[in-house]
């Protein structure tokens, strides 16, 4: 497919990641995968996870959405986007993508050595309820949902839109999955408690 390694580039380094302003999306992202790769293994001893099988059902979803959102997806198809921000539009929303991550990060650090990247109960598993676990039951999926959707909005293509939905879409399912798995490892009455007081995903919404 590839003659030269300068056609291979060319074509890794194709679609949105190629113009800037969007090229900055690129970076953001590259500089919170191998952050969050890196901190992975911080993570304490798994005592219980759910089966790999019933995890598909978020992960399906989570993976055709990154295949839609790829840069290389818009650009066999020749995509161009639905709507123009203007490069101060994309800087904004390039904003609202660190914060997500920002409050993502917030997450993750606050949990320490309970954090996993499936759905487990680890060693001396407890029910975290302050900080950023005070607003919503899983700020982690709250601020990739949030990062994923204004990356999306930025790039603005069908396929990135559609993409951005399908995660985000990935990400609630499994922190449905992940409530179920908890309530039943944690108990009715902790994590049951905290699920009346606390909504899922979005700060100030009505929660059962």
């Amino acid at each position: 497919m590839f003659n030269y390694p300068s056609q291979f580039f060319a074509f890794v380094w194709s679609g949105w990641i190629a113009t800037w302003p969007t090229e900055l999306l690129t970076f953001i992202w590259l500089a919170w995968v191998t952050s969050w790769v890196v901190a992975s293994f911080w993570s304490g001893r798994t005592e219980k996870q759910i089966m790999t099988w019933d995890s598909q059902a978020y992960r399906l979803p989570i993976l055709a959405g990154a295949i839609l959102l790829a840069p290389w997806t818009a650009q066999a198809l020749a995509e161009k986007p639905i709507w123009h921000l203007g490069n101060i539009g994309v800087y904004a929303f390039a904003g609202l993508t660190v914060a997500g991550m920002a409050f993502a990060w917030w997450g993750r650090i606050y949990l320490g050595r309970l954090w996993s990247n499936g759905i487990t109960r680890k060693e001396d598993h407890l029910v975290i309820d302050t900080g950023p676990y005070g607003l919503v039951r899983h700020p982690i999926y709250t601020g990739q949902i949030a990062a994923i959707l204004a990356t999306g909005a930025a790039v603005a293509t069908v396929t990135a839109l559609l993409g951005a939905l399908l995660i985000a879409f990935g990400l609630w399912r499994k922190a449905s999955m992940e409530e179920g798995f908890l309530t039943a490892e944690l108990g009715v009455d902790a994590y049951g408690r905290y699920c009346r007081r606390v909504p899922m995903l979005f700060p100030f919404l009505p929660h059962r």
